[in-house]
C-alpha cells in the first residue's frame, strides 16, 4: 500500500506541474489572440468567415484547443489540490472527492487532447502549441494512471 501511495504522490506532483505549464502556455496563447486578433470598429464590417474563436497563430482548431486546454488545466490543477488532501490523509473518506475531481479533470483533458489531435492533423502550428499538445497527450495517460493508483489502494483495503 505504501508503493501505491508513493506512486500516487509522484503522479500528483507530475500532473500538477504539467497542468501548470499548460495553463502558462494557454494563457500566453489567449493573451496573444486578444492582443492580435480582429479589431472591429464602428465603420468596419465582419469578415465573411469571421470566427469568435480566432487565433492569429496555428490553424482552425487552435481556438477550440486553447480554450479547452485552459479549462482542463484549471480543473486539473484543482483536482491535484484535492488529491493532495487525499494523499495526505490516505483514507476512504477522502477518496471519493479525489477520484471525482480527477475523473472530471481527466475527461476534460481527453476533450482537449481530441482538439490537439485535430490541430496536429491540420498542421501549421508553432513550438508553443506543439508543446501544449504533447503535454495534454501525456497528461491524458498520467491522469488515468493516477486514478488507477487511487482505486488500487481501495481494492487492497477492502477484502
Amino acid at each position: 500500500m505504501a508503493v501505491l501511495k508513493s506512486a500516487a504522490s509522484l503522479l500528483l506532483v507530475l500532473n500538477f506541474c504539467m497542468y501548470g505549464v499548460v495553463l502558462g502556455i494557454g494563457g500566453w496563447a489567449m493573451n496573444r489572440a486578444i492582443d492580435h486578433g480582429f479589431i472591429i470598429g464602428p465603420d468596419f464590417y465582419l469578415p465573411a468567415h469571421f470566427s469568435p474563436i480566432y487565433f492569429p497563430m496555428g490553424n482552425a482548431a487552435t481556438g477550440f484547443f486553447v480554450l479547452f486546454a485552459l479549462i482542463a488545466g484549471v480543473v486539473g490543477a484543482a483536482s491535484a489540490i484535492v488529491g493532495l488532501n487525499h494523499v495526505r490523509s490516505w483514507h476512504l473518506d477522502s477518496m471519493p472527492a479525489a477520484v471525482s475531481a480527477a475523473t472530471i479533470a481527466w475527461s476534460l483533458t481527453l476533450l482537449a487532447m481530441g482538439f490537439a489531435w485535430k490541430e496536429i492533423s491540420l498542421g501549421f502550428r508553432n513550438v508553443e502549441l506543439r508543446t501544449m499538445e504533447a503535454l495534454l497527450i501525456i497528461l491524458s495517460a498520467t491522469q488515468l494512471m493516477y486514478i488507477i493508483s487511487i482505486h488500487g489502494s481501495t481494492a487492497r483495503r477492502n477484502p
